[in-house]
């Protein structure tokens, strides 16, 4: 990697430190003020609504630094309806590395509501990000073993209540909800250990997907499936920062969920219906991926 592609990832690393530390110190500030005034019902969502504005903000600062360095340029192919940000709306998206969530984040936006997303629990032990993501409501999960389940019975539905709880929050103002549906990063490593159906996808989890469609079946009506695609293997973050690749394909689909689908309680027949829904939505994604060759993004 050359010198000046090191110093650009150094340029981007301290930007979006700076970045961090001053939205995340705004919503610090707006949340306490949100405390305070508690007693006061007709407060919180005002409130609230400041408090969104730090996501705008953090990625609008990303996003300007990242165009004048260069990086992540994304080529647009949007599919079906244009969005508005006074909407709810489902995201999903394929994932191969930690900058496909800041090229979503910086391309989608001015076209949908603020993003939030499933992330690792641990993640929250992060300075400043951490802290301000859990206050920001995003939903937290764990990944918890058969083992501490049956020694905490309580773990099983820790998720389901972390992200119900997010749900009560979102209906307040307009959301984005984005959901790796794959659960983790994509490697040959994952894809062979467990003997994927797809491709080049991981398996889809309806887990999550199936709690924020039970926690706001009146909101959520579209899904927004996103697939990226990267010329060559997927780079590491670092990599990312530094500029490579310099190009991004995204392909966005706009489409109706299924009436039967947005229902408030989620048993077997719900959730089958979800699974064969999403699989033939990953279907269509892998034979998307597999239709784009390197020479062509």
């Amino acid at each position: 990697m050359s010198a000046m592609a090191n110093l650009t990832g150094i340029a981007a690393s301290i930007g979006i430190g700076i970045n961090t530390v001053f939205w995340a110190s705004y919503v610090l500030i707006v949340a306490a003020i949100r405390w305070l005034l508690k007693p006061l019902p007709a407060s919180q969502k005002p409130l609230l609504k400041a408090m969104d504005l730090t996501i705008d903000g953090w990625v609008s600062g990303n996003r300007v630094m990242f165009r004048a360095l260069g990086i992540g340029q994304v080529e647009l192919d949007w599919v079906g309806a244009q969005p508005s940000r006074d909407r709810w709306y489902l995201i999903v998206s394929n994932h191969q590395c930690w900058g496909d969530i800041l090229v979503l984040q910086n391309t989608l936006r001015h076209r949908l509501p603020p993003l939030r997303f499933f992330t690792k629990a641990q993640l929250i032990y992060l300075p400043f990000l951490g802290f301000a993501m859990y206050l920001l409501g995003f939903p937290y999960v764990k990944r918890v073993s058969a083992e501490a389940i049956a020694q905490n019975p309580a773990l099983k539905t820790a998720d389901r209540d972390n992200t119900m709880k997010a749900c009560e929050r979102f209906q307040a103002l307009p959301t984005g909800v984005l959901n790796f549906l794959e659960g983790t990063r994509f490697t040959e490593a994952k894809h062979a250990s467990q003997e994927a159906r797809f491709e080049n996808l991981l398996n889809p989890k309806i887990g999550g997907l199936s709690f924020v469609l039970s926690g706001m079946p009146e909101h959520v009506h579209e899904m927004i499936d996103v697939t990226i695609t990267y010329p060559g293997p997927a780079p590491s973050f670092w990599e990312f920062l530094c500029g490579t690749p310099a190009r991004v394909r995204m392909r966005v689909d706009v489409v109706d969920i299924p009436g039967e689908l947005r229902v408030p309680d989620y048993g077997p027949q719900e959730k089958a219906r979800l699974a064969d829904w999403i699989e033939q939505r990953w279907q269509a994604k892998d034979r998307r991926l597999r239709g784009i060759a390197p020479a062509d993004v």
